[in-house]
């Protein structure tokens, strides 16, 4: 029996994390069972910790922290069998960037000169007249004066050279905005949109790169390129900018063997006069071809020392990952467009001929409109919007000759590009690039119906799209962390793709955005500035209740206590601030012995996104019974996460608090445990979260599938309850309508959108209406979270606490359907095919697990490693 791909921390050989307590984690190959484990750790090549034997079958092990800067650790790891013979070694390695003392150089400001802007190219032109238009507006109301347009700014370019001696090289840098770095003329790692997404007034993450190849004995020369980024780009629906400053600004140090040979001070040089004209993260970039490899124009640069935390590198990097050709075509309006057939996040390569001078400026957008001719208005706010929308534009500027370009500091959400140009396109090759964060796909689904296999497609499409370094909710008009999007998702998330550390990062901004009362910051970290409405939404629950779902969701899939201990904190701060909710409740809105464990005042999103309701009506009478569900459902995962962390007395406080919550959920919203609402999310919800007894949760799933029968088997659930309705209806024995319900074509409905030809998720259920009109933003990964279901529900798949449950929920109306989910124990499939009325079976279990089999026949089996037909 061997170990095989081993992780540190839930990263492959990970460079330049953060010292602290190791999580180890492996699976197993070549063996039925795992009894025992051995691990040996070593840092800069001394042994420091030896597990010894271990009898178990758990294949992860918490290790003592390894602490320090510039640590060179491995671990190694054999296991025992069942017959208790050892196998071979298998070992990894992980190195440990700089800690905050240990960086030597300087933050170093490049913009001391005058900035060489264009006035009137592209973005600028663009965005300039909507920002004088409503200056004027704003002045004319007597809002206050009219406040200067600020261009978009070109990007900056630093250099330093240095000599050094040959021998292990490592560069550590980080930047307020995004950086490029080339050594020697090569550029230096594969990471695009460095150093990522973060509160960056109160936190940034530095990478570690290995340079040794690029290393020359003597003189090298080290250069930079600076981008607004995330620091200072427009941002978000409301088109901020500079939300954490104003001032680029770089921090690096360039080590051999551990010694210093180059830092970043006041001794570099810098200017604005390189290729990138103007750039901004989500309006676009303009690159003049004419001026690569005539950097001019030097300036001395300004340097300071800055308090700000630098973390490592404790997330997965950002890359290119699948890229798409671009097909020329013309539209019905006359205009040139792209289509790359599939929307996705990332931006566009292109190469050319052409003379110098000319122009190629690409417009780009997710849709065609109903007339067949290029959009961008489904996912506009143009009057909200400072710039009038949100531009994504890419402008080539043309030198003699062949010409060929990628942006370096913009993303953008996309399948179709208008072209304009004055250049001869004969010969022209636009790729698009799909950028988002290293994580590989570990959940696939196929049955009888090609609608739910594309259905399954475009969510991890949109996952794809959506998590890059942090999890957003669309790659356009907003791009927000919300927290609401993460607490419906993170199960589905975490099963078709290895999110993991994605959302570990992003967890870390939630706690750093949370409010001093407890209440959670809707969006982490920030992308706009505060409105008047912001801290009082703040409060809403579900949304704030991903403080505890999330951590929860993680720890249950993997076993790592280190992300409960990491946000145990935030989880308190939050559910005390939810529970102040229920305890300001006055005996005029809610009498009773447990009338102070209802949440009936306050703010709150309610449901969201009902069919019928306007979100409008859903803040203005939001479902009042949400906070006294979340309050009883959250408070018993905070119950068990307290006692996994050895907090017995918080453990039975949370419980006790739950269970109030419960009676007071039903004093104040059943009668006697009798529903009566006329939506279907009250059902669901209160079966999911079991707030009602057994035969109460079983005669509302009666009434539930009645409605869902009544109306057609659609949905009106909205955001919160829409992932668990037909798990609901399924659990209590209403399966047709469970199928019928995935199965509906009509919308509100998962495959209205398919068969629109949508190749990801849509914010709404009529993202392209009946007459070809599109709406909103059409790559959502949230209504996704359907393919939960189709995981754990239709294949049966539960792997928890390092437990794997299969209980499948076979229909004729697909056919078959076979599931495949590489999970931390390794490969799991569950695959079940009609033949007549006979339903055969076929799984697959990994190594070291034994899988509990529950059949809808009554048939129940213990099955070991291997595949199995029943």
């Amino acid at each position: 029996m061997q170990a095989t791909n081993l992780q540190t921390n839930h990263l492959t050989a990970p460079l330049g994390m953060d010292g602290g307590p190791l999580f180890l984690s492996w699976q197993c190959t070549g063996g039925l069972r795992q009894t025992a484990y051995e691990i040996h750790l070593t840092a800069d090549d001394a042994l420091v910790w030896e597990s010894g034997k271990v009898a178990t079958q758990s294949m992860h092990a918490d290790a003592p922290a390894v602490e320090g800067a510039r640590v060179r650790g491995s671990w190694k790891v054999r296991l025992w069998d069942e017959n208790n013979c050892p196998g071979p070694w298998s070992g990894a390695r992980f190195e440990t960037g700089l800690s905050t003392g240990e960086w030597q150089g300087l933050w170093v400001a490049p913009e001391t000169a005058p900035l060489d802007i264009p006035g009137d190219d592209a973005i600028n032109a663009f965005a300039r007249p909507n920002w004088e238009r409503k200056q004027a507006e704003k002045e004319a109301a007597g809002k206050g004066a009219a406040e200067p347009y600020q261009p978009h700014r070109p990007a900056s370019y630093l250099r330093k050279t240095f000599t050094a001696p040959s021998g292990r090289g490592r560069l550590y840098i980080t930047a307020k905005g995004l950086y490029v770095a080339w050594l020697n003329g090569v550029r230096v790692g594969d990471m695009v949109l460095a150093p990522g997404s973060f509160t960056a007034d109160k936190h940034l993450g530095a990478q570690t790169y290995d340079v040794t190849a690029l290393l020359r004995e003597g003189e090298n020369e080290l250069l930079i390129a600076l981008g607004d980024g995330w620091y200072r780009s427009t941002s978000g629906v409301d088109g901020d900018r500079n939300l954490f400053g104003d001032t680029l600004g770089v921090l690096f140090q360039l080590e051999v063997d551990g010694k210093v040979v180059c830092v970043s001070d006041d001794t570099m040089q810098a200017t604005q006069q390189g290729p990138i004209r103007q750039n901004d993260l989500q309006q676009g970039e303009v690159y003049d071809a004419r001026l690569e490899g005539l950097l001019s124009g030097w300036h001395e640069v300004q340097t300071y020392r800055d308090a700000l935390p630098v973390t490592g590198m404790n997330t997965v990097p950002i890359r290119e990952r699948e890229a798409f050709p671009g097909r020329l075509f013309t539209a019905p309006n006359g205009e040139t467009v792209l289509d790359f057939g599939q929307n996705i996040a990332g931006y566009v390569e292109m190469t050319l001929t052409a003379h110098a001078g000319q122009k190629v400026l690409l417009t780009c957008g997710e849709t065609l409109d109903e007339n067949g001719n290029f959009t961008q208005e489904n996912f506009q706010d143009r009057s909200r919007h400072n710039e009038g929308g949100t531009a994504q534009m890419l402008e080539l500027i043309c030198k003699e000759g062949v010409n060929h370009w990628k942006p370096s500091f913009t993303i953008m959400g996309f399948q179709y590009a208008k072209v304009e140009t004055d250049a001869d396109l004969t010969g022209a090759v636009f790729t698009a690039h799909a950028v988002y964060s290293d994580m590989a796909v570990t959940g696939s689904f196929t049955c009888g119906n090609k609608a739910v296999n594309r259905l399954v497609a475009n969510s991890i499409w949109s996952q794809k799209g959506n998590f890059c370094d942090i999890p957003t909710d669309c790659p356009t008009r907003e791009r927000a962390g919300w927290t609401g999007d993460m607490g419906v998702f993170i199960e589905t998330g975490l099963t078709l793709m290895d999110c993991y550390p994605v959302v570990a990062k992003w967890l870390k901004e939630c706690r750093l955005n949370q409010y001093p009362d407890g209440r959670m910051a809707n969006i982490a970290p920030p992308n706009s500035r505060p409105g008047y409405m912001t801290p009082m939404l703040c409060m809403s629950a579900g949304w704030g209740d991903a403080a505890i779902l999330v951590p929860y969701a993680l720890y249950k899939r993997t076993g790592d206590r280190r992300i409960l201990a990491d946000n145990y904190e935030m989880m308190q701060r939050w559910y005390a601030f939810l529970l102040g909710r229920a305890q300001q409740t006055t005996e005029e809105q809610q009498s009773g012995e447990y009338a102070k464990y209802t949440v009936l005042n306050g703010l709150d999103y309610g449901e969201w996104c009902e069919p019928g309701v306007t979100p409008m009506q859903a803040m203005a009478n939001p479902r009042k019974s949400v906070g006294t569900a979340y309050l009883a459902y959250s408070g018993r995962l905070l119950a068990e996460i307290a006692a996994v962390l050895g907090r017995q007395e918080e453990a039975d406080a949370y419980r006790a608090t739950a269970d109030k919550a419960v009676k007071a959920y039903r004093a104040a919203f059943t009668e006697d445990g009798v529903i009566h609402s006329d939506r279907q999310c009250e059902y669901v919800r209160a079966i999911a979260f079991a707030l009602l007894g057994e035969e109460e949760s079983r005669a509302a799933a009666t009434t539930l599938n009645q409605m869902v029968v009544d109306n057609g088997c659609h949905l009106n659930t909205g955001f919160l309850s829409t992932p668990f309705l037909c798990g609901v209806l399924a659990q209590y024995g209403y399966i047709d309508t469970a199928y019928r319900l995935l199965l509906q074509p009509e919308a509100p409905g998962w495959l209205y959108e398919v068969n629109k030809g949508a190749n990801t998720v849509w914010e709404t259920w009529t993202g392209i209406d009946a007459e070809g009109k599109p709406h909103e933003s059409l790559n959502h990964y949230s209504y996704g979270a359907i393919c939960g279901w189709l995981f754990g529900g239709v294949c049966g798949i539960h792997f928890t606490d390092g437990q794997l449950t299969i209980a499948p929920t076979p229909h004729k109306a697909l056919g078959y359907a076979k599931a495949v989910y590489d999970s931390p124990a390794g490969r799991i499939e569950s695959g079940w095919r009609y033949e007549g009325d006979t339903v055969t079976y076929e799984f697959t279990i990994p190594t070291n697990i034994t899988a509990h089999i529950h059949l809808p026949d009554g048939r129940t089996r213990m099955l070991s490693a291997g595949t199995h037909r029943l």
